[in-house]
């Protein structure tokens, strides 16, 4: 398998996807190299590999040429110059910071933050001596105050379940002003509609669990940055934490990345749909989605995926609501071909202290709505009739 991949300065993105002249025998699907480990041929060409001077796979806890494959793609994408798979988007995220942050260092971390990266700020990371802070990183003028001393600042645009707006290109120049790296969760937008490393973020991290599968069989996870940031994750943290991404998975995420830009359009399209249907409803007092928002935030997406939150009155008994749902499964995670519904209270049940999601304005009346490929108006019949037969 070669490395002269095209990159996305000559090819479209689904060009991208769909295209690939390095497999064996002119094959349109890359092999799945399902193997532990690459033998040697001589004690020469393992001490030429150990030490660098050849590139080639070794054990597959740290390269594979079906994950390889999948790196490549991701980085092509996010026009980064490497990327490394992971066993999960937790792997990725916990992989990055961990390669910058150490003990006696603090990070800065927008509120609204993914639930098991907020869990493991506040549970793991003071245990290794690093501590957390929490600001509004839609305010430039607040992260600016607390990012004197940081040695990361967190980032997702939009954020977890509030979907609020930063504007990452002053964000980044404000941390790297400061001495500060940056990080972003990306895996709302993707690659398609967002590229954090283009406006001066140092590592992008991605659940591919979501859309980059799309199909909800896949646990995995994805970083990508410059070349020395990604030697960065591979020297200090990713083959120590074991997270690694299996050549099955890597497999699928590639089958499925495929069909990426035709996926993304149609959870736009409905998500959009339903989320205007939803801000004229009677019952519904605020829709969530980074559309409805004028905040320069919004000026990095070009377009949006189908994760957004609304918030209902309260004559709305929201259990029974989200039990009234047929086409809306009760579940976590999103980003595959079904849609999903989670009350906001399930979390605030999870989370309590001054970093709280309750803390930061969650209300238990919020409900998130993942967008899948169904018909856009059945969904929304299936919504309506919910929310008519909720109301106490």
């Amino acid at each position: 398998m070669t490395d002269d991949f095209t990159p996305p300065e000559e090819y479209g993105a689904a060009t991208t996807l769909a295209h690939d002249d390095s497999f064996p025998a002119g094959a349109v699907v890359p092999p799945i190299y399902q193997t532990s480990l690459f033998t040697f041929a001589s004690y020469a060409e393992m001490e030429a590999a150990f030490s660098g001077q050849v590139k080639r796979p070794v054990y597959s806890r740290g390269d594979n040429p079906t994950v390889q494959e999948f790196e490549r793609k991701v980085a092509a994408l996010e026009g980064a110059e490497a990327a490394r798979g992971t066993a999960s988007g937790m792997a990725a995220i916990s992989s990055a910071v961990l390669s910058i942050a150490g003990a006696g260092d603090r990070i800065l971390s927008t509120r609204h933050v993914y639930g098991d990266a907020y869990r493991l700020f506040e549970k793991l990371l003071p245990r290794l001596g690093i501590t957390v802070d929490y600001v509004d990183c839609g305010d430039l003028a607040a992260v600016e105050a607390a990012l004197p001393g940081a040695k990361l600042l967190y980032l997702e645009n939009p954020t977890s379940m509030m979907f609020e707006l930063q504007e990452i290109g002053r964000l980044a120049a404000l941390a790297k002003a400061h001495g500060a790296a940056t990080i972003i969760d990306n895996s709302w937008a993707t690659p398609l509609f967002q590229q954090p490393l283009r406006h001066g973020v140092d590592l992008v991290v991605h659940s591919a669990s979501k859309y980059l599968s799309g199909h909800s069989d896949t646990v995995a996870g994805v970083i990508a940055g410059s070349a020395e940031a990604i030697a960065r994750v591979n020297d200090r943290t990713q083959p120590y934490l074991g997270g690694k991404l299996s050549p099955f998975e890597a497999w699928l995420l590639v089958r499925g990345m495929r069909t990426l830009p035709l996926r993304m359009r149609q959870h736009q399209e409905s998500g959009l749909a339903i989320a205007r249907r939803l801000a004229d409803h009677p019952l519904v007092t605020r829709v969530l989605h980074p559309a409805f928002s004028n905040h320069p935030g919004g000026a990095t997406l070009t377009g949006h995926s189908g994760l957004f939150s609304f918030e209902v009155e309260e004559t709305v008994d929201v259990p029974r609501l989200v039990d009234a749902l047929r086409l809306f499964k009760l579940g976590v995670s999103w980003g595959g071909h079904e849609s999903l519904v989670v009350p906001a209270r399930a979390s605030l049940r999870q989370a309590q202290g001054p970093n709280s999601m309750s803390a930061f304005g969650v209300t238990p009346r919020i409900v998130r709505l993942a967008i899948g490929l169904e018909d856009t108006e059945d969904l929304w019949a299936d919504l309506e009739r919910a929310l008519a037969g909720s109301v106490n």
